[in-house]
């Protein structure tokens, strides 16, 4: 059985190891194949490449875009891509514009509420500029003691309701797979089990997904319960998906799952990498 594990993050995008690192850490904890997803972001694979191929780890090439679905944040992973594709180059760079001016409303937002700072704070934990988020100011939070962890971040601030949280529009579903299959790649759907969406809801976006050449879910994932893996394998089986395991690793003190710990997929599912 391979320890496969395509979705995680470094300093390129919100992860706090470089990709050397990522892929050291990968390799240590006997991972068999690996892919880098740097959130909207191909810049890490370069380098996450040559540290795999010095370690002996087979490596696939990947990132993970964000997009905007039915007013949600979804994401979607691309797997073996071609990073050097001019469409999925300049719709990437589309991607990360606009994240500057969000993160100066959302350090606003905190202001009003006695934070001051925060976009300066949120700067010291950003490896990619480009790539500024909400997880980076839930690290300053958590720096300067205004919440314990992350966690309690999320519960409190930047998520919609509560200060901080500036909606922003991604990409669209279409454009998300467009980009990957252009680029050779595969288009597998992020951590399904995230998404607020009704039943029906679902079944709309699989649908969608699927005729727009989609052609994976990630059903074991670090942000799956264990219940939601013998859900997602159901949700699989139901739509024809291919299945997809990942970590969603970002780091050592903040991750639920690290780096090659899932259990395997199950037995009845075909993975995304059979042919690979």
């Amino acid at each position: 059985m391979l320890n496969v594990d395509l979705h995680c993050h470094s300093n390129v995008s919100d992860g706090t190891l470089t990709p050397a690192a990522v892929a050291a850490r990968a390799k240590a904890n006997g991972v068999d194949i690996w892919a880098l997803t740097d959130h909207d972001e191909i810049g890490g694979i370069a380098a996450a490449r040559a540290a795999a191929a010095e370690l002996g780890l087979p490596y696939v090439a990947g990132v993970e875009i964000s997009i905007t679905w039915a007013a949600q944040t979804i994401h979607i992973v691309g797997l073996q891509i071609d990073e050097t594709n001019a469409e999925l180059v300049q719709g990437l760079a589309a991607t990360r514009g606009g994240r500057e001016r969000r993160a100066h409303e959302m350090a606003e937002q905190l202001a009003a509420v006695g934070i001051p700072g925060a976009f300066e704070g949120a700067l010291k934990h950003v490896g990619n500029p480009d790539l500024i988020s909400r997880t980076h100011f839930a690290r300053y939070l958590v720096e300067i003691g205004r919440c314990a962890d992350t966690s309690e971040v999320f519960r409190n601030f930047l998520t919609e309701g509560n200060p901080g949280y500036v909606p922003h529009r991604w990409a669209s579903l279409e454009q998300s797979v467009r980009w990957i299959r252009g680029a050779g790649g595969v288009a597998v759907v992020a951590h399904p089990g995230r998404y607020k969406l009704s039943d029906l809801a679902f079944d709309a976006f699989f649908n969608e997904f699927k005729q727009l050449g989609g052609s994976a879910i990630e059903v074991v994932t670090g942000s799956h319960t264990p219940d939601q893996y013998g859900y997602y394998a159901k949700v699989a089986a139901d739509y024809g998906f291919l299945a997809s395991r990942g970590s969603d690793f970002h780091s050592p003190s903040e991750s639920r799952v690290d780096l090659g710990t899932l259990p395997p997929l199950p037995a009845s599912l075909t993975p995304v990498w059979h042919n690979w």
